[in-house]
């Protein structure tokens, strides 16, 4: 029975050993970054070649096409961005834009969060949040701009409106998406700790789900800005003061297209701001230093 047994067993393999081998022929594994490299490694100073880039060649172009009223150079645009900026109230122009901004920004944010926060928690919210995207999200806001104007007359109120529109749908969306998207061990992590209703999505459903949450919000900001231009350029000015949109549309009619330009860049700066240094610094504070994001 022993020998049977001993028949049966796997053969045993020999122990292998090796000698590590002389790698002194390879040379430095690792090296000091050159100037150059540590320079590119910049993603500021990689962004700002683009830009330079982008500038040398709209120069190029327009001093080739020579046709100021339809195509002014970047040296012009620049001269009349720094005129307006200091003597044709730019700054003023941009304070008014981005204050309806906003406010429209936070409202649509808050109403977001109210149905995002339903749809997780009760299965007659997640019906309602799922019917009215299916509903409105495709309607372009500046659609309803002349509603507006006819419900809350000519004001803040027709901006604040036609922008919480902006931003409600798609934030909704990617954020109900985030949530959706939270693993099953979490959710149960939660529970067993007696999490629900709002406890469960502040201390649960949000952290996890954030990076979908950041980039609901950075698809909104961009809806909502460039909503904001385009319903001040059709709506004029709001309470006595116009936005950027407004600067834009009346040197298009004076057929100042230098300052035209100048406006469009100030839109673009702004922009540009905010993303490089509001939502960034979010993202190096929340989702990259968790490491849920690279």
């Amino acid at each position: 029975m022993s020998n049977a047994t001993a028949a049966k067993s796997p053969p045993v393999r020999p122990e292998l050993f090796r000698e590590p081998g002389d790698v002194s022929h390879i040379g430095a594994i690792e090296r000091p970054l050159s100037a150059w490299e540590r320079i590119t490694n910049v993603t500021a100073v990689r962004r700002v070649f683009i830009l330079v880039l982008l500038a040398v060649l709209w120069q190029l172009y327009s001093t080739y096409l020579d046709n100021a009223l339809m195509f002014p150079t970047f040296g012009a645009t620049a001269q009349a961005f720094w005129d307006a900026l200091v003597s044709g109230g730019l700054l003023r122009r941009a304070w008014v834009s981005i204050e309806v901004l906003l406010m429209g920004y936070a409202a649509g944010v808050a109403i977001a969060a109210v149905l995002t926060t339903l749809a997780v928690s009760t299965r007659f919210g997640n019906d309602l949040l799922a019917t009215l995207t299916a509903m409105f999200n495709p309607l372009p806001a500046i659609a309803l701009l002349p509603l507006a104007l006819l419900w809350f007359g000519l004001g803040r109120a027709s901006l604040i409106f036609v922008l919480i529109h902006a931003v409600l749908w798609p934030l909704s969306l990617n954020t109900h998406s985030g949530f959706m998207g939270v693993s099953e061990t979490l959710r149960m992590a939660g529970r067993n700790y007696g999490l629900k209703g709002l406890g469960y999505v502040t201390q649960i459903l949000i952290p996890a789900a954030f990076p979908s949450i950041l980039a609901g919000l950075k698809i909104a900001w961009a809806f909502a800005w460039r909503t904001l231009i385009a319903a001040e350029l059709v709506f004029g000015v709001s309470s006595g003061s116009g936005g950027l949109g407004w600067f834009i549309f009346e040197n298009k009619n004076e057929l100042l297209i230098d300052y035209v330009f100048a406006g469009l860049g100030t839109v673009i700066i702004i922009g540009l701001l905010v993303e490089n240094v509001v939502f960034r610094t979010i993202e190096e504070r929340t989702v990259r230093k968790w490491g849920m994001q690279r």
